[in-house]
């Protein structure tokens, strides 16, 4: 539990963990926090590079924000300065993906000032962050959802780019808006669909072929409408290093979409290349696993629905969700902890008393009523 000075209302923490999410809420909150012995213990001490780039990213779409950071980078006072929006330009840093700050700006664009379009620079698919396809297919179709009017919401991938020297380009916009409204989904849908696209980035094209046989190879023995497009990247929107992945997403009858994906590792001091036929596997395998967790949004959504849910307006809000992941979870506790919000969680039972899959968890809230300050009025 964070200790909170009652002189200026500081929330502190301690240690690394979940730092965006202690970034993210404070900004939006307008509540300072300060996180002290930053890896402490660790071999190289203090806060991280992609750390202090995301720092930068959340300093350009703010005015007035005040960032302290001490000599040996273990200790961190951040005041959130409100919420501008505008025309970025950024360099993200190459130890995380595009999609690791894009995360970001999908939660904070609409409550901006003016209309936000970002344009983000570095790898747009890892091993690690949601890629820029996961964010456009899964993350920006739940923040839609809670919108009266989602019209000017797009992100568009100009340029791929792999570690490790990156060479990705997204552009992101987002219109702002004053509030989020209240759903209430229960239902996910049964898949219809699947679609995707396998990408290759200076390796020969015959690998995206490669890729996406095998991904059919087993998503064909559950639906028989799929369909994967191959992406065999050129020139500068190749990037700067090869690689290759596949981004695989199934729809259901009620607009609910499940995504996964794989990418083929760096090579580094003589280890194994990846194989085109295990990559389209394995991302076919976990999503596959996402469609069997099931719930009304996939595993990387969650937290922004969880935000939605509690930014909402003063009304109930239930959402059904497969497993709540660790992410999530610390999610809903930093809720608690910024803005006073708590979620009733229950195990889900549907009327017809047959749910398929994995368990399911409904979560239920009433909304604090946020409202976009900021917003200009006419």
């Amino acid at each position: 539990m964070p200790a909170i000075s009652n002189k200026n209302n500081t929330l502190v923490y301690k240690g690394s963990s979940f730092m965006r999410q202690r970034l993210l809420l404070s900004v939006l909150s307008s509540k300072p926090v300060r996180i002290i012995d930053i890896r402490t213990n660790h071999d190289e001490p203090g806060i991280a590079e992609f750390e202090v780039n995301l720092i930068r990213l959340l300093d350009k779409v703010t005015n007035g924000t005040i960032i302290q950071l001490d000599s040996t980078g273990t200790n961190l006072y951040f005041q959130p300065g409100l919420l501008y929006g505008g025309e970025v330009d950024h360099e993200c840093s190459l130890q995380r993906s595009i999609g690791y700050y894009l995360e970001v700006l999908v939660a904070l664009g609409i409550f901006c000032k003016i209309p936000l379009k970002a344009t983000l620079r570095g790898v747009s698919n890892n091993l690690i962050d949601p890629s820029v396809d996961h964010i456009k297919t899964s993350i920006i179709p739940v923040l839609k959802r809670f919108l009266i009017d989602d019209e000017g919401i797009d992100l568009k991938v100009t340029k791929r780019g792999m570690l490790p020297l990156g060479g990705g380009e997204v552009v992101f916009c987002c219109p702002v808006r004053k509030q989020l409204r209240p759903i209430q989904l229960e239902d996910s849908g049964m898949v219809k669909r699947i679609r995707g696209t396998a990408y290759t980035l200076r390796v020969s094209p015959a690998i995206a072929n490669r890729v996406v046989e095998s991904a059919k190879g087993v998503l064909l023995n559950f639906i028989p409408d799929v369909y994967i497009n191959a992406d065999q990247c050129k020139g500068k929107q190749s990037g700067k290093s090869p690689g290759f992945g596949i981004h695989l997403y199934a729809e259901t009858t009620k607009g609910t979409t499940y995504s996964a994906e794989a990418v083929s590792k760096v090579i580094v001091g003589g280890a194994e290349p990846s194989i085109p036929e295990e990559v389209g596997k394995l991302a076919a395998q976990r999503l596959c696993h996402e469609i069997y967790m099931g719930g009304c949004v996939d595993s990387a959504a969650q937290a922004l629905a969880i935000l939605c849910m509690a930014l909402g307006q003063k009304d109930v809000t239930k959402l059904v969700m497969g497993s709540l992941s660790d992410y999530s979870i610390s999610f809903l506790q930093h809720l608690r902890e910024f803005f006073g919000i708590t979620f009733k969680l229950e195990d889900y039972k549907s009327e017809e008393d047959c749910v398929v899959g994995a368990d399911k968890i409904l979560l239920t809230c009433i909304g604090i009523g946020y409202t976009n300050i900021s917003k200009r009025t006419i």
